[in-house]
């Protein structure tokens, strides 16, 4: 009689750099203490976000990222799944891994999807790039660096110190 095992193979990255949880701790922080004051909630990976580029229904979703950062202004897109549909901002923190992925893939979905605003934030060389949807299009806004206070668009009454994020 021939036993057999059943191997399951698991292909994971490997987990975040500490300077890129520093920095999403920093951001985070940042939003939330904004947002308690305000409509909206931040959220990160691993949070679902469901993208309803194509008109789907909700179990027809095959669209799900977990961006490290997701402010939703629009809490009727909460669920006990995640956001069903684009957040408001959507945030990528680079590392060597991600880089193709953040600049190119998800910067698609993320325009098609709706997402107003989306930042690039880079820990190594202490950079932000912003991008705003404006016409269904993303516009390079600027390059922010940790010198620079960004005021960010969604939220027009919150500035964020770069030198405290990257600090």
């Amino acid at each position: 009689m021939a036993i057999f095992t059943k191997i399951v193979v698991f292909v994971m990255s490997p987990a975040p750099s500490r300077r890129h949880q520093q920095v999403l701790r920093e951001l985070s922080t940042a939003f939330s203490i904004f947002l308690r004051e305000e409509e909206g909630e931040v959220f990160f990976a691993p949070f679902d976000v469901r993208l309803l580029v194509e008109n789907k229904q909700d179990d027809d979703i095959n669209n799900v990222v977990q961006p490290d950062l997701s402010i939703v202004c629009d809490r009727k897109k909460l669920d006990e799944k995640g956001c069903n549909g684009a957040p408001d901002i959507i945030i990528e923190i680079l590392s060597p891994s991600s880089v193709k992925l953040d600049r190119w893939k998800k910067f698609q979905l993320y325009e098609k999807a709706g997402v107003k605003e989306y930042w690039l934030v880079d820990p190594v060389n202490e950079s932000v790039e912003m991008y705003l949807l404006i016409n269904d299009q993303y516009k390079f806004q600027r390059v922010y660096t940790k010198v620079d206070t960004i005021t960010v668009n969604i939220l027009n009454r919150l500035e964020i110190d770069l030198n405290q994020i990257f600090e």
